[in-house]
């Protein structure tokens, strides 16, 4: 998972990301967000909310780490949604978040 972290250090830096539930909303449904990362300590009723929008518009959405986790990864205390907002970018982190997976199989 640190590779996946590091490249959303990097896309964070590269100014691709934004973090926050009601920044990560607005990034789904104006169409900007290629990826969003929801950690998996979030409350239920913020994870129905992000959820329920990726998929209503359709964009790929992975529960991983925690809040902590994502937030130091992208230079924060905590973050529960973290959106990515490159294609690019959002491909490398899925590319190895799902190496991990299978790894872990």
């Amino acid at each position: 998972m640190t590779k996946a972290m590091g490249l959303l250090g990097l896309a964070k830096r590269a100014g691709r990301v934004v973090s926050g539930e009601s920044a990560c909303k607005e990034a789904i449904r104006f169409g900007k967000s290629y990826l969003i990362l929801l950690a998996g300590d979030v409350s239920v009723n913020t994870s129905k909310s992000i959820t329920d929008s990726c998929k209503f518009y359709d964009v790929p959405y992975v529960v991983t780490g925690t809040k902590e986790s994502l937030g130091a990864a992208i230079g924060n205390e905590f973050n529960a949604v973290v959106s990515v907002n490159d294609e690019g970018f959002a491909n490398g982190i899925l590319k190895h978040i799902n190496a991990n997976i299978k790894e872990g199989e």
